[in-house]
């Protein structure tokens, strides 16, 4: 029996697959406009790790993690080079596969792309809209945060509580400040047309579409790091709430973040560990090991003393087995000498 923490119930619970036998997994991808970092290596192994626990438990597993292709940030850089957004994140995809690869992690069964899925996803807002779910505002959509009861069951805050802030746009057109955006309208980039004008989606939507379009409308689980809990996961559920009225994943698995030398990873400290440097530095074994040694839902410490720690503990697994490797093949040498003779 596999038993996983629920943080949408606060509970370590038994796992229960809503098809006998089959797991669907969908975990959150990269907005594709830079390198990998460590920080983005650690969902790749924790959900790789589950991916062949369940695999070993005997389950089959459609594992689905997207790639965000358009976004400001990578309009910004196609500017900055003079490029298209298409030729930006395709560098990055690349370029994050190839971390993957060289994790050992094995691939997604499915990388859905959010260009891929414009469709889908101005029909899913179009429908949001005409249940009274969104409203239009000078050629922006927003959801109604209201318009869901159950707003606020993943993250577990709720409405009265809150404080616009952090990751949270503020502006007048808002009926309610955690209203959020569903469709963008912009003169910039890359746009695609819709009935509400000239523009590309916002980001909380495009994820909900891309697990209703390659899955279903309910996965047994929803993977991604600590920071998309809010408001990124949060406002998926309540898309979902609104438009099939049901939970969008039964169970809901969060990993902690990667600190370097004790301090958050960031552009202003100057102190991002890129994951491809790291893992032809350290190797895929001591960098999955690393990863692996601390629980996933803690905070993971990158320092000299962390993986010297880590180096010290997979020598002590790996000098039996390469020892053990060798008189066994010693041993296949001997009977061979014996039976030439």
């Amino acid at each position: 029996m596999i038993r996983l923490y629920n943080t949408k119930t606060l509970q370590i619970e038994d796992f229960k697959p809503i098809h006998e036998g089959h797991v669907d997994m969908y975990v959150c991808g990269p907005t594709v406009y830079n390198y990998a970092h460590i920080g983005n290596a650690r969902p790749m192994i924790v959900f790789d790790v589950l991916k062949r626990l369940f695999e070993a438990e005997g389950y089959s597993v459609t594992y689905v993690s997207n790639f965000t292709d358009v976004d400001d940030k990578i309009i910004k850089k196609a500017a900055e080079e003079n490029t298209t957004e298409a030729v930006i994140a395709q560098r990055y995809i690349d370029a994050y596969q190839e971390v993957r690869t060289l994790l050992n992690t094995e691939l997604p069964d499915i990388t859905p792309r959010v260009t891929e899925t414009m469709d889908k996803i101005i029909a899913f807002i179009d429908k949001l809209v005409k249940t009274g779910h969104a409203y239009e505002a000078n050629g922006d959509v927003y959801f109604s945060v209201e318009s869901v009861p159950t707003y606020g069951e993943i993250s577990h805050q709720h409405l009265d509580q809150l404080e616009a802030g952090a990751r949270i746009e503020t502006n007048d057109q808002k009926k309610n400040p955690y209203d959020f955006a569903l469709w963008k309208k912009t003169d910039m980039g890359i746009k695609w047309n819709s009935p509400w004008g000239e523009g590309r989606p916002g980001w909380h939507t495009e994820c909900v579409v891309m697990i209703n379009d390659n899955i279903g409308d309910c996965i047994d689980i929803h993977g991604g790091g600590m920071d998309l809990k809010f408001p990124h996961h949060e406002n998926e559920a309540a898309q979902q709430e609104a438009m099939h009225g049901n939970t969008l994943a039964n169970y809901w698995v969060h990993n902690a973040m990667v600190n370097i030398d004790g301090q958050k990873m960031s552009k202003s400290l100057g102190n991002t560990m890129w994951a491809k440097d790291v893992v032809l530095s350290l190797g895929t074994n001591l960098t999955r090991w690393l990863v692996s040694s601390v629980h996933y839902r803690k905070e993971l410490n990158f320092s000299d003393e962390t993986i010297e720690t880590a180096r010290k503990e997979l020598d002590k697994v790996l000098t039996p087995l390469k020892q053990s490797y060798i008189k066994a093949a010693l041993a296949d040498y001997v009977m061979d000498d014996d039976y030439d003779k």
